[in-house]
């Protein structure tokens, strides 16, 4: 948690990036895999879920609509920092972020990665991110990543708001609908290294099903699932379950007659929620004729950039940090710097989610 506020001159909004047209698909691909030993016929795979939507994945767009109403929540609330966006996987390339802003004069800046959660993808390699761009470019700002904010009340409220709306989708069905909330599988044994070694592991995956437990108390729900989707390893290596798809079919034969699907662990509605919920989960769900609705992510909310606001005020010394679970929370470092020693060691490579964004 932040303690003592520094002066600071500038904000990157940093994510994963993705590709943003046919020919970027492949290379794009390329970059998230690399050095991970993904056979060629599933980056092939992969590659076919973009060409469905033109090659094109959401994210990068998304993130500039954020871009731009984080610049306006701080016009409205006088904060004086200019917006960079950087990526890890495509353009615009963390590294060349870093330069731009070594040219525009920025010493000190804070970092928003889009990600609510601890853990090795969550959290542990965006502090890898940043430590790669630091060391690339002579004379770079200090650039300080702000912590993880899966139980903020701001994101739990806009995440209850978007089932709410994803109710009204559902007519008939919409008292009697399960709850099944979703977040992005990882293979267990690296959940189990999530967190400082003394936290007890499995940061991720706590706080996930914390976040579900605060969406559903503001919902009134005392009865709801927690799944997972986009599965990308091998199958010999295990990974957090149920599949979102194969609990549809356990849900159907228990008689449940429809759905209301919520991407908490999401910020946004990138490709990984476009494909397996919109297309692979809702194609299954029409095949059971089971009724089926998919709640909106948190990014588009307009809370979502108040939270974005706060996150940096916490750092300026203008706002008292807000939260509302009590699983530990991480996330914070200078230039890569770690939470603690070992945290969120991954294990090997191969194991690593393939693609997402």
């Amino acid at each position: 948690m932040v303690n003592t506020p520094e002066v600071y001159d500038a904000l990157m909004v940093l994510s994963f990036g993705g590709p943003e047209g046919p020919d970027d698909v492949r290379p794009f691909l390329e970059n998230v895999t690399r050095g991970r030993g993904i056979p060629p016929e599933r980056l092939d795979d992969v590659a076919r879920h973009y060409l469905h939507f033109g090659g094109v994945s959401p994210i990068n767009a998304l993130n500039r609509a954020l871009i731009d109403a984080v610049r306006a929540e701080f016009d409205a609330h006088g904060i004086d920092l200019p917006i960079y966006f950087g990526n890890r996987n495509w353009h615009p390339m963390i590294e060349d972020t870093v330069a731009e802003m070594t040219r525009d004069g920025v010493r000190n800046a804070l970092v928003f990665a889009t990600s609510a959660w601890g853990g090795y993808s969550g959290c542990r390699q965006y502090h890898e991110d940043i430590a790669r761009a630091h060391a690339a470019v002579d004379g770079a700002p200090d650039l300080t990543k702000v912590r993880q904010f899966y139980d903020h009340p701001l994101f739990v409220e806009a995440v209850a708001d978007a089932v709410r709306a994803a109710r009204t989708e559902l007519q008939d069905d919409a008292e009697s609908a399960r709850l099944v909330f979703t977040a992005h599988s990882v293979p267990t044994a690296t959940d189990a290294t999530g967190g400082p070694p003394d936290a007890g592991g499995r940061l991720y995956s706590r706080q996930v099903a914390e976040a579900a437990q605060l969406v559903a108390q503001a919902l009134g729900v005392g009865d709801y699932d927690l799944v997972w989707q986009s599965r990308s390893g091998p199958p010999q290596v295990p990974w957090l379950e149920p599949d979102i798809v194969d609990h549809l079919d356990a849900l159907h034969d228990r008689g449940v007659g429809a759905v209301i699907v919520v991407p908490v662990g999401f910020v946004s509605d990138h490709l990984e929620v476009v494909w397996d919920l919109d297309t692979e989960a809702r194609d299954r769900a029409a095949e059971l004729g089971m009724g089926f609705a998919r709640a909106g992510t948190a990014g588009t909310d307009p809370r979502f950039a108040s939270l974005v606001r706060e996150l940096v005020g916490e750092h300026l010394g203008t706002m008292t940090p807000r939260r509302l679970g009590t699983e530990p929370q991480f996330g914070v470092g200078c230039n890569g710097r770690l939470c603690a020693v070992r945290c969120c060691e991954p294990p090997a490579r191969p194991s690593r989610p393939a693609a997402a964004g």
